[in-house]
């Protein structure tokens, strides 16, 4: 690991265990007071909730192995959904109360010396109130004590409310992103508008699928029902986007058979994902291809699709080169020699890609994934400060994008508020 990788490593888990802690302190600090052994099991659940994903994450490259290993990825990446839930709805509550609390702080310290100015041509009716307040507070029989009581009593229970708004919260989204991440994806249906479409094009079937991150928690069973579903589609060629691993060939090799019963009229193309450089992208390229679909690497092929030629061109993943420079991005390479066609299409897995294909010109659609559409709240809202194009189909300039928010999904095992999918496109004439 570079020095780099390893500085942002440690002051990621610093920030990372930290705002555990915060969460434990909201729930402690804040509304009834816990017995002492409930505030221990308090502090020791948000440790091991800070701690299970690093397990989940690592626990390949530090020895584990067979069912241990499976186990502790569940656990570790249950908690890392549910830890990034319990810390976002404890921000949206903290932060406007600590911004408050140093604005008012930031007032009495600003009225303090104005009032200091003031104190001495005070002094004098304050004696005189003093007198009027002690005889007011005799008639009133210490209301003043029992006001006080009664206003923290409420305080405490709207921070009741509020904790229990936070911990029931996660839990119920993450149950709910469960449930959405765990069903096979649903189709989505997009009709893509060409000016001047040939023909012989109008109604070409794409099925695109993305980002499906078999590995810890998606196995081959799973795959198969997604091949079942394209195949039902009856498409006319199949669009693969990168992503489709999270392990190495040999242990998750036998989990990707699948792909070798996608059934198209013209065919199944891969392109690669980062996730696949993380785990030997080149013996991944080798390993597809054997399984049936063709692997695009910064190359194309062409199709006839009747009287019509069909392009299709696809790149490595946008930064394939920072683990293996062959495979440097190249949307010029791909399209390189290809004769004139009645449509060009380019697979590359992240959409920022679509900036270099412009730029070379001469394809009409780009097909791309990556985002995950955020995956689960608050990535999703999020995500639209990070990517250009996030979901669903845009104009970029002279071409077209369509993104798939991912088939699968990473880590957590969470799609609330961001549904998976499989993406059924349609040419039509403009």
């Amino acid at each position: 690991m570079s020095a780099g990788r390893f500085l942002f490593f440690v002051v990621f888990l610093v920030v990372w265990t930290g705002l555990h802690l915060l969460v434990a302190h909201r729930q402690i600090g804040h509304g009834r007071a816990y017995g002492a052994s409930l505030r221990r099991m308090i502090w020791v659940g948000a440790v091991l909730l800070a701690v299970l994903p690093m397990f989940a994450v690592f626990g390949s490259r530090v020895g584990l192995g067979g069912s241990s290993l499976r186990a502790v990825q569940w656990v570790g990446f249950l908690s890392m959904g549910l830890s990034s839930l319990l810390i976002t709805l404890t921000l949206i509550v903290e932060v406007p109360r600590l911004l408050a609390r140093g604005g008012l702080a930031l007032r009495k310290r600003f009225w303090l010396g104005a009032g200091a100015v003031r104190a001495g041509d005070q002094s004098e009716s304050e004696s005189e109130s003093e007198s009027e307040s002690e005889s007011d507070s005799t008639r009133s029989g210490g209301d003043g004590d029992g006001g006080a009581l009664a206003l923290a009593s409420r305080r405490r229970f709207f921070a009741d409310i509020v904790n229990y708004g936070i911990v029931g919260g996660a839990t119920g989204l993450s149950a709910v992103g469960f449930g959405l991440a765990r069903r096979v994806p649903q189709v989505v249906e997009v009709d893509v508008p060409v000016p001047g479409l040939h023909e012989d094009l109008v109604g070409l079937r794409i099925v695109q699928i993305s980002d499906v991150h078999v590995g810890p928690t998606i196995r081959g069973t799973w795959l198969d029902k997604v091949v079942a579903v394209v195949n039902g589609l009856e498409p006319d060629l199949v669009a693969l986007t990168g992503d489709f691993v999270d392990g190495f060939v040999a242990e998750l090799g036998p989990e990707l058979s699948s792909l070798a019963k996608l059934e198209a009229r013209h065919g199944a193309f891969f392109v690669t994902g980062n996730h696949e450089y993380y785990w030997d992208g080149p013996a991944w390229c080798e390993a597809v291809a054997e399984l049936g679909p063709r692997v695009l690497i910064n190359s194309h092929e062409v199709l006839s699709h009747g009287r019509a030629k069909l392009v299709v061109a696809g790149v490595t993943d946008l930064h394939a080169d920072r683990n293996v420079p062959a495979h440097l991005s190249d949307p010029a390479a791909a399209i390189d020699g290809a004769p004139k066609s009645d449509f060009c299409l380019l697979l590359a897995h992240q959409p920022r890609s679509i900036f270099a294909a412009e730029a070379v010109g001469g394809f009409d659609l780009q097909l791309s994934g990556h985002t995950h559409a955020g995956q689960y709240f608050p990535m999703s809202l999020m995500i639209h400060m990070l990517q250009p194009y996030v979901k669903g189909l845009s104009r970029h300039r002279d071409m077209q994008i369509y993104v798939n928010p991912g088939t699968g999904y990473w880590g957590p095992p969470n799609r609330a508020g961001s549904p998976s999918e499989i993406t059924l496109l349609t040419l039509v004439r403009a």
